[in-house]
């Protein structure tokens, strides 16, 4: 199968390990965190932590968008789904992700909210359509990659005149996350974690290029690599980050060229800047307010605005205090750290958000990884 299978060859895999093993300065140890949910999964699933160096060490980031949404906005939701006009529409990680009480939108859907699981943010707009008696919610969630698709149904209800349809929005930015990791305070308050480069993701820099990660390896000096989801990608984008690390550069490169280009997709830049502006700051579950970090509907659609149709209270609601979810998601912890792995907390009881979905490093590691025995 063509741009899978050559991305999956073991031969292929074996040749650049050997590679980065003759590349790698033995003197020194690589730190390099993986932004995105999509390359925790990968670098879990087929085991390339085994195929590298003792002294190259791969470290989670936050970029699952199920693990990073506050408990307080899913409390908002499930305060949404228990208004008896209302119909919330998600898509199926959010549904399963535990609240500070144990609660979760699939436990309050069990007690009677009609809560629908959908695949796609069109499905939203044809239950309002189906529904006019009724008030749907879409709850947006995601990256710059699901930002366009809200925009398109926002655009779409207005356009069919719907009075029946919002949008609960909790579109986040990605380059905006990176800065705070390496310039956040609170990193500190955890414990210092050196970051010597990034794997940029492969999904969101197709929508906004590879441009926006200059600032980061001009400002912080750390070396980026945007890379694919596929085993080969990844482990292409180590060996390129060991070469700029090796030769004192920062630089972006961009192994994913065949999704990914320097500008970016402009159509749907252009789209999103027309529904979207930057909020001054939002909260992220793992790393606290991060200024400038998230979209809020404009008010030329506010009429599609659930924060604006409903009473939505502002609500911050600290973790489980036996949860490491929120060190875990700066890097500065493994699943493996964290008392609750694997024992309380497992994929068929997620106490913490890097459990429940299939992109966080929690779920990754306890499919993938739990057994391995670690440097």
């Amino acid at each position: 199968m063509k741009y899978i299978d050559e991305f999956r060859d073991g031969g292929l895999a074996k040749k650049i390990a050997a590679r980065i093993v003759r590349e790698v300065d033995p003197r020194r140890h690589y730190h390099l965190m993986e932004f995105c949910g999509g390359h925790t999964h990968a670098i879990s699933r087929y085991g390339i932590p085994d195929l590298l160096p003792s002294n190259v060490h791969m470290i989670h980031g936050p970029g699952c968008p199920v693990c990073v949404l506050p408990i307080g906005r899913i409390e908002n939701a499930i305060q949404l789904a228990q208004q008896a006009e209302v119909i919330l529409c998600s898509y199926g990680d959010m549904l399963r992700v535990p609240t500070h009480r144990g609660m979760s939108l699939l436990k309050i859907k069990a007690q009677g909210a009609d809560i629908r699981m959908i695949y796609s943010s069109t499905d939203a707009i044809k239950i309002a359509q189906q529904n006019p008696q009724r008030q749907v919610v879409f709850l947006a969630i995601g990256f710059e990659t699901t930002t366009p698709p809200s925009a398109i149904v926002i655009k779409q209800a207005q356009a069919l005149g719907l009075t029946n349809f919002s949008v609960f929005c909790n579109h986040v930015l990605t380059p905006s996350a990176i800065s705070h990791i390496l310039q956040s305070p609170e990193v500190r308050q955890f414990g210092w974690v050196p970051l010597d480069g990034f794997i940029g993701p492969a999904h969101v820099s197709a929508v906004i290029g590879s441009r926006p990660y200059e600032y980061f390896a001009e400002e912080f000096q750390k070396p980026v690599v945007i890379a694919g989801f596929e085993p080969l990608d990844v482990m292409q984008a180590i060996l390129m980050l060991i070469r700029q690390i090796n030769e004192g550069r920062a630089q972006v490169e961009n192994e994913f060229t065949r999704a990914v280009t320097y500008q970016g997709n402009l159509k749907a830049q252009h789209l999103v800047a027309e529904v979207f502006e930057l909020r001054r700051a939002f909260e992220w579950r793992g790393l606290g307010w991060v200024p400038y970090s998230a979209l809020r509907i404009k008010a030329a659609f506010s009429d599609f605005d659930a924060e604006k149709r409903f009473q939505i209270p502002a609500l911050s609601i600290a973790d489980n205090k036996a949860c490491e979810c929120g060190a875990i998601l700066r890097g500065i912890k493994h699943p493996k750290d964290c008392k609750i792995f694997g024992t309380v907390c497992t994929p068929d009881n997620p106490i913490g958000s890097c459990m429940v979905s299939s992109e966080g490093a929690c779920a990754a590691y306890y499919s993938y990884g739990r057994f391995r025995q670690t440097a």
